[in-house]
């Protein structure tokens, strides 16, 4: 098995050392400080479960690697529509890409029988880009429960979790789903292939539905969140509105709103991804995440007043961010 990394972050880093602790053939595509420090030192992982090294090849350039079995997307979900001259030297039409995604996925629809078989959301496939730079039926999905973090150029510090569920968007259990899960487990990280994604999907965007933008706009931890009675109150409402909307598509998480929310205190003093690239002055992932919703609930006829404000609020910081990284790219 051959596997590129694309955007080896600190998630994409974290898997691409597993798979080559256990034996896979593994390229590293990234850049910058982080690409420099991987060439001379490795990836270097800081974890309670034991730290390790690997020395994956690294590059910035795809056409080093030529085409593998499979991709794994570390990327930010607002980089997809431009990915495809990333991808093209990495894939034949049997390369599987595996989209590690937060939020609601342009696959969502594909396969999905049903009413909206078929549908596209604009918000996480503008005009069909990100469809056209990776056709849906190249995706496998995953949904990422692991959190780390870059400590250092080339050193990714693993805080908690190992587990990465896949699935195929038609819930079919595929060869291709079992290899990459095979690879995985055998790197030390759980990678169950899920027959309905989809709830994994939905469990885990009730969190980053609320948590991810309210704490960018408060720039408040998890912890905080819940211990304000106000915050905590909202995310409640938020979750309770995003369960409505999956409801009406069809799909039941089977999580209770108190056990997500504990899950979330469980983490402590931590910054959502969104907060940290605020802090950074990056622009924000909220449009699969929050604005995706927003549209689905359009499309269903369901009422989302805390989400429809939260989401036009979030919006707004996120445009001005933009704009601010614009300006500050010399012309």
């Amino acid at each position: 098995m051959r596997v590129a990394v694309v955007g080896a972050g600190a998630i994409g880093a974290y898997v691409g050392a597993a798979l080559h602790r256990a034996g896979v053939e593994v390229h590293l595509v990234a850049r910058g400080p982080h690409l420099e420090a991987i060439r001379r030192d490795g990836v270097r992982v800081l974890s309670p479960r034991g730290d390790f090294t690997a020395r994956p090849p690294a590059t910035d350039d795809p056409r080093e690697i030529g085409p593998v079995d499979h991709v794994f997307l570390g990327l930010k979900a607002n980089a997809y529509a431009s990915c495809g001259p990333i991808l093209a030297p990495l894939t034949t039409e049997r390369t599987a890409v595996i989209a590690a995604q937060n939020g609601i996925p342009w696959w969502y629809f594909h396969r999905l029988p049903g009413p909206y078989e078929g549908h596209r959301v604009e918000t996480v496939d503008p005009g069909g880009a990100v469809t056209a730079a990776i056709p849906p039926e190249r995706a496998i999905g995953c949904v990422v429960y692991a959190a780390t973090e870059i400590a250092a150029p080339g050193v990714i510090r693993h805080l908690e979790g190992t587990r990465f569920s896949v699935g195929e968007p038609d819930g079919t259990v595929s060869d291709r789903c079992r290899a990459f899960s095979e690879a995985m487990v055998a790197g030390g990280l759980k990678c169950p292939v899920e027959p309905d994604l989809r709830k994994d999907i939905w469990i885990k965007l009730m969190g980053n539905i609320a948590f991810n933008p309210i704490s960018a706009l408060s720039r408040a931890t998890m912890l905080d969140i819940c211990r304000y009675r106000d915050t905590r109150e909202l995310v409640i409402t938020m979750m309770r509105e995003t369960l409505d909307v999956a409801e009406r598509l069809g799909c039941r998480p089977g999580i209770s709103i108190g056990r997500r929310l504990a899950g979330a205190e469980r983490t402590g003093h931590h910054k959502t991804s969104t907060l940290q690239d605020l802090e950074k002055g990056k622009p924000l992932e909220l449009d699969v995440i929050l604005a995706a919703v927003v549209e689905l609930a359009d499309l269903t006829g369901t009422r989302v007043p805390a989400l429809r404000a939260i989401n036009a609020v979030a919006g707004l910081t996120n445009e001005k961010i933009t704009a601010a990284a614009r300006s500050a790219v010399p012309a």
